[in-house]
């Protein structure tokens, strides 16, 4: 008999089937000539148990009729049969010497699942019992050496094993899609991941596809739950036929798993590569493209895909899936309806990024923050007017970060309240420092960057009020950045915000003005003072001038700034330069009606303390005397 083993597991013991009877019945001879008691062969022949007595060489002395019918044959015939080969209990190593230790008498029983064959073809499951039988000594002889030593006892479980199966399968599969669910998805993932299943042939590799439905909640709200289940149905009816079409030869076809929702992942063990991932992940997208015929509703559906494939070696399933959650929420950033394959250099951006955020908050309480000043040079005459506090953060792992690797993760987790009033009250008390170290030089302003989530989130008319009233500074001595998409979509709260500031003599200035919106009608509504012109227009005098030779600037930007700045100045406005890196665009520049500029010709951002030496200098040509206060490092 033919049959593979499950190995030997425990189970409650049920007693010996047989004994010996009493010494009154009458004997019978047996096969060996050993005689045996009518009782015992009465009980033997006629149990509904399965059994055969096992001699101690391994040899079947006798089978009952329950045994021969279980196994398709005449029990007389399996007389003188090898019992291990009768219910293949040779088939691996481990049962076999379980089996030996038992027919020595070292081993009180051995159970085990066997799938046996019939001698019609028919195959079965079955529980196979080996024990002693009651009396038999250690070797399994009894005391007068001659009687037979074990019992062999055989349960069909073909039905229990079936049961098994079934609620195995429905533990297993998505009662909606009848796909593998994700415990049978991570259940293949983690053999596939384990060393001996790529150590010994395949390609060493693993890959994923990870989709996500785009506004599949639209479907299910629209639609109801009925439709979206059915239009999920059909969806995991095209991954499975785009499966099997793109099935490989080493590997066969990926595996198709609802992981949950309207989430879907295809796993490729033994992948070749990326392109191969690549290719399905296509085929993916190109199979959900035509619309879903459900019922008398026509439905169109789109996917992102996140796509990870590496080297099985040193991946873990929890790794690998964290990269494909990760990837596939890139593909979904960068505009949906596409697939992603995972990158490990933006990957260690996102890693930092997280970090920073963990840590910004615990930042602002360590004092881990500072601020430099750049100075806001007046055009004619070179003089500082004003500095704009620029933060920068003394982060102990990654050095010295500027601005924009924090402040959009601030904003995010509205850390930029408390960040903002600490930048906002450090930047007063120094402006007012400067004003009492120098009480013979005009006062110069100092200009902070405001969020559009300090606006909302906090009373920044108060914060505003309560710093200048601590610190003393005068509020014409503040200026308070906002970028120009920020400042026209103003409205309700923040427009009211704006002019009570206004109104309390703080100016409001405009940042990257001419990027944005640029709403011009809308401008001349709000209680705004200053426009900073964005440097892109002041970069491209640069660039132009540069690439035309020993010409000017391009006239179409000069063009565009010299409007803004006659239409600024019509409103009562001032207009500050952005990026001014040159003599040659200082002059343009001062041309066109600039008030003040700003950028590395004067000076990069400084500690305060350099701040200082700019105060009272001005040298012929104007900008000249502020470079000889504090160098252009």
């Amino acid at each position: 008999m033919n049959g593979t083993s499950e190995g030997p597991a425990p189970a409650a013991y049920l007693g010996p089937a047989v004994t010996e009877s009493d010494d009154g019945l009458a004997p019978r001879t047996g096969r060996t000539g050993r005689t045996e008691p009518p009782a015992y062969r009465s009980v033997f022949t006629t149990a509904p148990l399965a059994m055969a007595v096992v001699d101690a060489e391994g040899l079947v002395v006798s089978a009952n009729d329950t045994l021969g019918t279980l196994l398709g044959t005449d029990p007389a015939a399996l007389a003188g049969s090898v019992a291990a080969d009768l219910v293949d209990l040779a088939s691996d190593a481990g049962t076999w010497h379980a089996y030996r230790e038992v027919l020595r008498g070292h081993r009180s029983r051995l159970r085990c699942t066997r799938r046996l064959k019939r001698a019609d073809g028919h195959s079965l499951w079955a529980q196979v019992t080996v024990e002693p039988l009651a009396g038999t000594g250690d070797s399994g002889d009894s005391g007068d050496g001659d009687a037979p030593g074990l019992l062999l006892s055989v349960a069909d479980v073909s039905a229990r094993r079936e049961l098994q199966a079934r609620l195995r399968h429905l533990q297993m599969h998505d009662p909606v899609t009848r796909l593998p669910n994700r415990a049978l998805f991570f259940e293949r993932l983690t053999a596939a991941l384990e060393a001996e299943s790529y150590e010994h042939g395949g390609t060493g590799r693993i890959g994923v596809c990870y989709l996500d439905l785009d506004g599949f909640k639209a479907v299910n709200d629209t639609h109801g739950h009925r439709v979206g289940d059915r239009l999920l149905a059909a969806v995991a009816e095209r991954l499975t036929r785009c499966a099997e079409e793109a099935a490989h030869a080493r590997s066969g076809a990926p595996l198709v798993a609802r992981l949950g929702g309207d989430e879907f992942a295809l796993l490729v063990e033994d992948s070749t590569g990326t392109d191969q991932l690549a290719e399905l992940a296509a085929a993916v997208l190109a199979a959900l493209q035509p619309p879903f015929e459900l019922a008398d509703r026509r439905l169109s559906v789109t996917a992102s895909v996140g796509v990870v494939e590496r080297h099985t070696a040193g991946t873990t399933p929890t790794a690998l899936m964290q990269a494909a959650d990760t990837t596939l929420y890139w593909a979904k950033a960068d505009g949906r309806a596409r697939w992603t394959l995972f990158d490990p250099e933006r990957n260690a951006n996102r890693m930092t990024r997280q970090a920073l955020a963990a840590t910004l908050r615990p930042a602002i309480e360590r004092g881990e923050f500072a601020l430099e000043y750049q100075p806001l040079v007046g055009m004619e005459d070179g003089r500082v007017r004003g500095v704009e506090a620029l933060i920068r953060w003394n982060h102990p792992q990654f050095g010295v970060l500027a601005p924009n690797r924090f402040i959009a993760l601030a904003e995010e987790d509205g850390s930029i309240v408390p960040l903002g009033r600490w930048i906002l009250r450090t930047a007063c008390h120094q402006a007012r420092r400067w004003q009492l170290a120098h009480p013979d030089e005009p006062p110069i302003f100092v200009s902070v960057n405001v969020a559009v989530r300090q606006v909302w989130d906090s009373d920044l008319v108060a914060d505003v009020a309560h710093t200048l009233e601590e610190t003393g500074l005068a509020p014409e001595l503040l200026q308070l950045e906002l970028t120009e998409s920020a400042v026209m979509g103003s409205a309700g709260r923040p427009l009211q915000v704006l002019k009570a500031l206004s109104d309390m003599g703080v100016h409001i200035a405009i940042d990257d003005f001419g990027t944005g919106y640029s709403n011009l009608a809308y401008l001349s509504r709000l209680p705004v003072s200053v426009l900073k012109l964005d440097g892109a227009f002041v970069r491209g005098f640069q660039y132009d001038a540069a690439a035309s030779g020993a010409g000017g600037a391009n006239p179409a930007d000069e063009v565009i700034v010299e409007a803004m700045v006659q239409l600024a100045h019509r409103l009562g406005l001032t207009v500050t330069a952005e990026c001014v890196e040159t003599s040659a665009q200082a002059t343009r520049l001062r041309r066109i009606g600039c008030d003040t500029g700003q950028g590395w010709l004067y000076s990069r951002p400084v500690a305060p303390d350099r701040i200082s030496a700019l105060l009272g200098h001005a040298g012929p040509g104007g900008p000249a005397g502020v470079q000889s206060g504090v160098g252009n490092p």
